[in-house]
């Protein structure tokens, strides 16, 4: 009787939400404030339920209810608990529950944290991403019920989850990519509630940009932790595929980069209003298609979930409505906006732009080479890969450019510039810049570079270029420390994700350029040596999991002598399923990892064993978390605060309409 009550609650958030996307819509074109101020208590409502419905599966779960489809066919006894929970989201219908139970959530925190906004324009946005939350609950009800039930001969018990997500990172990743993925529809929302109300300004760039933000936030963490997920648990040692499903994200995140830029020009010179709009447009409607890639069963990935056509159909068609009727919205509303002032060659706005465009181009490459395959198989001319050789070579040279843009961008002003003055503030930092680079790349390697030497003088560029603009910002104070104190955090925040961006390019290079390895056959007692490195192995001895049976390899390394670390690879065999699954053994190091992956057993006692020494791979990782930490420092800038007393008052309102609810 339980899962009919979840069944129950989706059914009561449909309607709820269906009631958000036309009542305050319409209260706002016919001025009645009664039905504009419904959208608060109607977002509060189908939160409530959403969230019933949403533990209403934890539930079913947590206590191995296999009467329930979805938990039969993702779920088992053996399966540890933090697994069962983590497997709500572990296959199709569940993942679709936790991207509604998060778009109903993002709905509500607009609702409780926009009280400065006024009421015609929060019903508008209110309203318009009920009506996305009413597709996306329809898709959910009419095609991917995640409670259809196995009555009355329920089996005894599950299928099991897939051990490849048998994992934290499953506990972590899609919940994190799923909130960037979805917070782009706030940004969507404002847009197009900002056009139907032909209030393109800044005050509309300034309430959109935090939102944009905190989305991108998560978005880049999903990111991060997906590719450090695939690094560790796939046995391979990579960090990105360019797989279909990893474009499906890097796409909207490429966008949502150049709509957080677009947005701060549109908010501080009133500038760049329609390209912004179609901007948040595109991020929202990249977010959709890979939601369409993912689960229309149009490609094969690792990370594709099982569907059938009928599914991709649905979303294909919900895609269409979404983008056609924003781009004919944006058609018949976007002529009549005209910016306010014009840009010299040398200011911050030219740079903006060109970083602007350059993104834009990198993300159109992604899409060209991710959808030809697919539409050259559609028109029957035949089956052809788009692999990482195309990507590499289209994407390094763009984001060498953005680089190279970046440095110069933080320095330029607003409005007005003139290249003498850039060229005064940046010289030193360019002469600097190529002087580090060419020595790194005579320190990293016995010989000259060229790729190398590019790249790190392009990396200094980025990080002298920041310090130096922080500099200037100090020039006329007191002291260097009172200067440093009045920075705003939104620009630390800019210049630490700028930061994040050279780290993340040195961990790219140099695991690229200088990371080794090695596939041997090794038996107990074996040693190879390999960049420094002596690796023993000492065998491999059976061991019992929770779930499964592990073959546990043992790899002593040393240097010079001395023992660095002890790598334990295992291949594990999991009860139910039979599946076989590799666990590296990992010693992470700030400038290198030894990475061992075990193979299969190639006689006697012994085995198939790949060794890797990745150098700076988790530089990868750690300029993520510099970005994302830097937008969360432009967040916190007091221009984006809500009073205390204001945001207690809009969650007091919002509690008590959904009680009433």
């Amino acid at each position: 009787m339980i899962p009919e009550l979840g069944q129950l609650s989706l059914i009561l958030s449909l309607c709820l939400a269906l009631l958000l996307g036309i009542v305050p819509m319409i209260g706002s074109y016919t001025g009645h404030r009664n039905w504009q101020a419904l959208a608060k208590p109607l977002a509060a409502g189908q939160f409530v339920f959403m969230s019933m419905a949403f533990l209403v599966m934890a539930q079913a779960f947590a206590t191995d209810d296999f009467s329930v489809a979805y938990v039969a066919n993702h779920s088992n006894s053996q399966l540890p608990l933090a697994f069962k929970l983590s497997a709500i989201w572990g296959g199709h219908e569940g993942s679709l529950l936790l991207w509604a139970y998060m778009l109903v959530g993002w709905t509500l925190a607009v609702a409780v944290f926009s009280g400065n906004l006024p009421r015609i324009m929060l019903a508008r946005v209110l309203s318009i991403m009920g009506l996305v939350s009413t597709g996306f609950q329809l898709f959910m009800l009419l095609t991917s019920n995640p409670f259809t039930r196995l009555l009355p001969y329920p089996p005894a018990d599950g299928g099991d989850l897939n051990p490849l997500l048998q994992d934290i990172g499953l506990i972590i990743h899609p919940p994190t990519l799923y909130m960037g993925y979805v917070g782009f529809s706030v940004a969507f929302a404002f847009a197009i509630a900002a056009l139907l109300g032909g209030r393109l300004d800044a005050a509309w760039a300034r309430w959109s940009r935090p939102w944009t933000i905190v989305a991108w936030i998560f978005l880049t963490m999903g990111i991060v932790i997906g590719s450090w997920w695939a690094y560790y648990e796939l046995g391979w040692g990579g960090w990105w595929f360019w797989d279909p499903v990893e474009n499906a994200s890097f796409m909207p995140w490429l966008m949502g980069t150049a709509l957080i830029h677009s947005l701060a020009v549109s908010e501080k010179r009133g500038i760049f209003k329609s390209w912004t709009v179609l901007l948040a447009i595109s991020a929202f409607s990249l977010s959709l298609l890979g939601t369409f890639l993912v689960r229309s069963g149009v490609l094969t990935s690792v990370h594709a979930f099982a569907s059938d056509p009928a599914r991709g159909a649905f979303i294909l068609a919900f895609l269409i409505v979404v983008v056609g009727s924003s781009l004919l919205i944006f058609a018949m509303r976007a002529p009549a906006v005209r910016s306010g002032s014009g840009f010299s060659l040398f200011s911050l706005e030219t740079f903006l732009l060109v970083n602007n465009v350059l993104l834009v181009t990198t993300c159109a490459m992604v899409l060209l080479g991710t959808l030809y395959p697919l539409l050259i198989d559609a028109l029957g001319m035949g089956k052809i890969s788009v692999g990482p050789p195309f990507f590499n070579t289209s994407f390094v040279p763009l984001a060498l450019l953005m680089a190279l843009t970046l440095g110069a961008g933080v320095t330029a002003r607003w409005k007005t510039g003139a290249g003498q003055y850039l060229l005064q503030q940046l010289k030193w930092v360019a002469i600097a810049s190529v002087a580090l680079g060419l020595l790194t790349t005579f320190i990293a390697h016995e010989g000259f570079q060229i790729r190398v030497a590019i790249s790190m003088t392009l990396v200094f560029w980025v990080v002298l270029a920041s310090g130096k603009s922080i500099l200037n910002r100090c020039r006329h104070k007191s002291s260097l420390w009172v200067g440093l104190k009045a920075v705003p955090s939104a620009v630390w925040g800019m210049h630490t994700a700028h930061i994040g961006l050279a780290v993340a390019i040195v961990g790219v290079l140099m695991t690229s350029m200088y990371g080794v390895e090695r596939d041997l056959r090794m038996e107990p007692g074996d040693s190879v040596e390999l960049a420094g490195y002596t690796f023993r192995f000492d065998g491999v001895r059976p061991q019992q999991g929770p779930n499964y049976l592990s073959d546990y390899g043992t790899l002593l390394v040393t240097e010079e002598g001395r023992q660095v670390a002890t790598l334990h690879p295992e291949k594990r065999m999991y009860n139910v399923q039979g599946s076989v699954m590799t666990e590296a053994g990992i010693d992470a190091g700030l400038t290198r990892d030894l990475y061992v992956a075990l193979g299969e057993n190639v006689g006697g006692d012994a085995w198939a064993v790949r060794i890797q020494v990745k150098s700076f791979v988790r530089w990868i990782w750690l300029g993520g978390i510099l970005m994302s930490l830097g937008g969360c420092m432009a967040v916190l800038d007091r221009r984006y605060r809500m009073r205390v007393h204001a945001r207690k008052t809009e969650m007091t309102d919002a509690v008590g309409a959904a009680a009433r609810v």
